[in-house]
């Protein structure tokens, strides 16, 4: 059915969910921080993350991955070169992870601000009165909550990563779509692992959305 090409395919899948898993990680942390950043006092603190957002979201993803792949390369070998020390090149790997969490970090920056602003603050006026810290209002209230609304979003992201680890493929790693392309290449049938690239794609984001439906379901409103 795959012409011999099952372990190579079943790899660069693993692979491509690597990079997806790691990606979403780092883009939940930024986002985040992100949030925090935006809805904070600071008026610095909050240009800086407004300018990040803005600009991540205004330039094509592509754009901005061979922006970031080829800039952290740049810098890096300049680094090494004033220390006296010989050329470094970037992981694919790493690359990919770094690039795509700085990118949907910023989408997460936007989920998770309007999951805080949407938390009634008659909870967290509540939880002030019963003498809660502001470190316990933020555990024990507002982070709770707040991961109630930000689920149909995190959920979305999920999904858009997944689908731009595709263009990870052209800073050369080993992924499922590189895996297919060379499938199709030894067989001359493109068109059909083509298709088989995309059915990985399209059932690989069914477990993490139904487990964030669930979890949607199973959380009662606030």
């Amino acid at each position: 059915m795959l012409y011999g090409f099952s372990g190579v395919i079943l790899q660069g899948a693993l692979v491509t969910l690597e990079l997806a898993i790691s990606s979403v990680v780092l883009a939940v942390i930024i986002g985040l921080i992100g949030a925090g950043g935006k809805l904070s006092q600071n008026r610095l603190s909050g240009l800086i993350f407004e300018g990040y957002t803005t600009l991540i979201r205004g330039v094509p993803d592509l754009v901005l991955m061979l922006l970031i792949f080829y800039g952290l390369q740049i810098a890096l070998n300049t680094v090494t070169e004033a220390m006296g020390v010989g050329q470094i090149d970037i992981d694919p790997m790493v690359a990919g992870i770094i690039t795509l969490g700085f990118i949907y970090g910023a989408y997460f920056t936007e989920t998770f601000r309007g999951a805080f602003m949407a938390v009634p603050k008659g909870h967290i006026e509540a939880a002030t009165a019963f003498g809660f810290t502001r470190g316990q209002v933020f555990r024990r209230i507002m982070f709770p909550a707040m991961m109630r609304y930000a689920l149909p979003g995190i959920g979305n992201n999920w999904q858009v990563i997944l689908k731009s680890t595709a263009l990870v493929s052209l800073l050369g790693l080993e992924d499922v779509v590189k895996a297919t392309q060379l499938a199709g290449k030894s067989t001359w049938e493109p068109f059909y692992f083509a298709i088989v690239c995309g059915v990985i794609y399209l059932v690989s984001p069914l477990f993490p959305m139904v487990c964030c439906c669930s979890l949607s379901a199973a959380t009662p409103w606030v």
